[in-house]
């Protein structure tokens, strides 16, 4: 009775995932603005060093979109519209088919939670969810415009712990920058730094979470 008992204590019950990366492409990467600058001939490096400067307090839903590209685009005169580029900005969202079917799978089969842990900015994580059907499959979006914290900061981190109340012992975290995985592994949470589907579903099966055909 005791083992039985254990073992249900250590089973995963809650997956941690970063949306960003993970199971979409990042919102606004640098590869992003890169073709940015070429489609909309802007100051590249201008253009960097203002995004630079706005967009930790836009994730954190401080500017709405039109403010940060007022900061990072429109503070002169161009020959485009706002809706133009705005347009071509969330364009760049794509999904990663193979990795949101792994986690429809693992949820349906094993009765996990789906926390989504990420940075990203309100406007965009709305057209996110929506476009790819994310509330689908999430349960709870711990985004940075929501909550008003931002990783690395700790206290997004305990933020989700608190929201789930899963003992870390329950939780595996999968996340596509070391920092944040170091991070969460310093509070105790098992994670998986994922860099493609296949290592994810191999280190995944170690915590006994596979999909069985």
């Amino acid at each position: 009775m005791k083992g039985d008992k254990m073992k249900r204590e250590f089973l995963i019950t809650t997956l941690f995932v970063d949306i960003g990366g993970v199971l979409l492409t990042d919102g606004w990467s640098h590869r992003s603005r890169k073709l940015a600058a070429k489609k909309f001939n802007l100051n590249r490096e201008e253009m960097e060093n203002r995004h630079s400067q706005a967009f930790d307090t836009y994730e954190l839903d401080k500017l709405t979109t039109e403010e940060y590209l007022n900061r990072v685009v429109f503070y002169e005169k161009r020959s485009f519209t706002h809706a133009q580029f705005r347009k071509f900005m969330f364009d760049q969202s794509k999904p990663f088919p193979e990795m949101i079917e792994l986690m429809r799978q693992l949820k349906a089969q094993y009765g996990l939670k789906i926390v989504a842990l990420s940075n990203e900015a309100r406007e965009l994580n709305s057209y996110r969810i929506k476009k790819f059907k994310l509330n689908e499959l999430i349960d709870f979006f711990i985004s940075s415009c929501y909550v008003h914290l931002r990783k690395p900061d700790f206290d997004i981190f305990q933020l989700a712990l608190d929201t789930t109340q899963a003992s870390t012992k329950q939780i595996v975290y999968i996340e596509n920058t070391t920092m944040f995985v170091r991070i969460a592994e310093s509070l105790g949470i098992k994670s998986i730094l994922h860099t493609d589907y296949k290592s994810t579903c191999a280190k995944l099966s170690e915590f006994r979470l596979r999909i069985i055909e």
